[in-house]
């Protein structure tokens, strides 16, 4: 299994049934020991579930550990997994406890100077849309690191429902499914987590209030 998570970014895609396939087809096809279908589903999910993980730990290594981590647990429970549920959800599940006994184990809860989710790309990738001109496409760059850092601050419980929420775009009842909380414990950290988010970017002087639900 790790060698074919190896290879997974050197995997160009060009298999059409399976960058044309729906998850459930990828997961059938994976059940069926297709090499294919768990390629698909590695090059499908491998940079959200990455992404949530390096967020939470703020370590890139131990990220791309535990991503593979959930890969794996993944593939073995595959036979379990209940086709009436969202396939990303119930993989978020996975990653978000392994990530979670990770932070228990250790102390995971501060944030290193250096921020290993800037690589360039994720939070400016939304943020481009529309950019009129190089010195707005800066400002937005700039915003967009401010983000990174300021989410990195956020106590985890925060941290991950804002980034399931506002990154991974999961409805309220995903998020509770994901992180095993009530539909109210999961509104009451968003709130929260808008709150502190806002103070964080204020103390910054970026001038943030509070956005609504949504």
């Amino acid at each position: 299994m790790g060698a074919l998570l190896d290879s997974v970014s050197s995997w160009d895609g060009s298999i059409s049934v399976t960058s044309a396939a729906t998850d459930a087809e990828l997961v059938s096809g994976a059940l069926a020991g297709s090499e294919d279908a768990y390629r698909g589903l590695v090059t499908r999910f491998q940079r959200p579930i990455f992404s949530l993980i390096v967020r939470m730990v703020r370590d890139r290594q131990l990220a791309e550990d535990l991503t593979q981590e959930v890969f794996i647990k993944a593939f073995r429970a595959l036979s379990s997994y209940d086709h009436r549920r969202k396939f990303s959800s119930w993989l978020f599940k996975i990653a978000h406890n392994a990530t979670i006994d990770h932070l228990r184990k250790g102390q995971l809860q501060t944030v290193p100077l250096e921020d290993p989710t800037r690589d360039g790309a994720d939070w400016v990738d939304r943020l481009e849309d529309g950019v009129a001109n190089p010195e707005q496409l800066r400002q937005r760059v700039e915003l967009a690191d401010m983000l990174e850092s300021a989410i990195g601050e956020l106590r985890p419980a925060y941290r991950e429902v804002m980034l399931l929420r506002h990154r991974e775009e999961l409805s309220y009842q995903e998020i509770a499914e994901v992180t095993a909380a009530s539909l109210g414990a999961v509104k009451t950290n968003l709130h929260r987590g808008r709150q502190e988010l806002a103070q964080i970017l204020q103390r910054r002087g970026w001038g943030t209030s509070e956005s609504g639900e949504g």
